[in-house]
């Protein structure tokens, strides 16, 4: 009996219609990375390094993939460096800011993705160097006067602010840090993980040091990303062994995967205009249906934060927010509230709680994060499922 119930619960749940709004956290690959990967796996598989020919098929497929990314953020390509992702890029670039630039101090904040933060306490802890933590405003946007005020404090710095925060949407002016930075003669890096693919970055405009992506979070292969590391700043690698990369991160490339990352850049900058207008209509419809059903919503943040992210707080008692995400889930529809990497934690979002009360950090939240794959209807059938938990 117990298996008939099992055996039926999983054929209604096979049968459901399925929602997925957590595209902050990963995104479905697009049908021509997979095409592209496939085709690259299958023929295209010689070590780049080797030099016989099909070496120099690879290699050529690894060095135009490079020329691409750059084509689109309006950098050299030797100012790109293939990683395996944003976790590994955020550790080298501020492990070799401090090993390698000696660098003397760290200004970041506290609602930087954990692997912004966790590789700053590493560093604090093994190299006693100073780490300032720049103020946020209750909306979740950084006090640029206070980080001015740290800086005036002549020491050689590093600040490191990500773009888009992953949890609210928030966005940083990069450029107005950009030359806040140059001003005190401080390197600059910034986690673009959420932002690259999604929104123009021209870095002949802006003179940020560092920048880094996930392939994954723009409908690319998860697994790979990469680094922009402007001419001449000096880093060192951290990882040894090979040539690879200019001799700044050895290992033998993932060609597939570089390949696959390239392709879905190129697809979400020639489509950028279209799909972002699509995706902030979806936002704003989703405001439009909450403030109708539930209108003692709040968002987290302000309603224009970055066009395919809201983190909203619900008008719900503080008993249901542990139940909140799997009563959704058991209707097929994915959400999340915050991080995908803090995903088992049963703390409180370390973003949230830079902005909101205690109170309020019980009550239940949800981050939805949209891409172009979703419609009207998978809003309707979100706020439907809020309606009847």
């Amino acid at each position: 009996m117990i298996f008939k119930i099992r055996q039926l619960i999983f054929y209604n749940f096979a049968l459901m219609k399925k929602v997925y709004l957590d595209n902050a956290s990963t995104t479905a690959m697009r049908p021509e990375v997979v095409q592209e990967m496939t085709k690259i796996m299958s023929e295209d598989f010689g070590n780049p390094s080797s030099t016989h020919s099909f070496g120099r098929n690879a290699k050529t497929i690894l060095e135009l993939s490079r020329k691409t990314i750059a084509k689109y953020l309006n950098c050299s390509a030797q100012e790109i460096l293939f990683t395996s992702g944003g976790t590994e890029a955020d550790n080298w670039i501020l492990r070799s800011a401090v090993e390698d630039l000696k660098v003397e101090r760290i200004i970041t904040s506290r609602i930087e993705h954990h692997a912004v933060l966790y590789t700053v306490l590493a560093l604090q802890s093994d190299y006693n160097i100073q780490v300032d933590y720049v103020n946020v405003n209750t909306d979740g946007s950084i006090d640029l006067t206070h980080l001015s005020n740290l800086l005036s404090d002549e020491k050689k710095t590093i600040v490191s602010l990500m773009h888009v925060n992953n949890e609210t949407g928030t966005i940083l002016d990069l450029e107005r840090v950009s030359v806040i930075c140059k001003q005190y003669n401080a390197l600059f890096h910034s986690d673009t993980v959420q932002s690259v693919g999604k929104t123009e970055i021209d870095l002949q405009k802006t003179s940020v040091d560092f920048i880094l992506a996930s392939a994954h979070k723009f409908h690319g292969p998860k697994g790979i990303g990469f680094a922009f590391i402007r001419k001449n700043t000096g880093l060192q690698p951290l990882i040894f062994g090979g040539e690879q990369e200019k001799g700044l991160r050895a290992g033998t490339e993932a060609v597939h995967q570089i390949a696959g990352m390239a392709k879905a850049l190129s697809l979400s900058y020639e489509n950028l205009d279209q799909e972002r207008n699509y995706i902030s209509d979806l936002k704003k419809y989703l405001i439009q249906q909450l403030e109708i059903e539930f209108p003692g919503f709040r968002i987290n943040g302000k309603k224009d934060d970055f066009y395919n992210i809201i983190n909203i707080t619900l008008p719900f008692s503080s008993d249901k927010t542990s139940m909140l995400l799997f009563s959704l889930d058991m209707k097929g529809i994915a959400v999340s509230r915050g991080s995908a990497c803090q995903s088992g934690s049963i703390k409180p979002s370390h973003v949230l709680k830079e902005m909101l009360s205690e109170a309020d950090l019980k009550l239940p939240n949800l981050r939805i994060s949209f891409s172009h794959y979703n419609t009207r209807e998978d809003i309707d059938w979100l706020i439907e499922s809020l309606k009847n938990v």
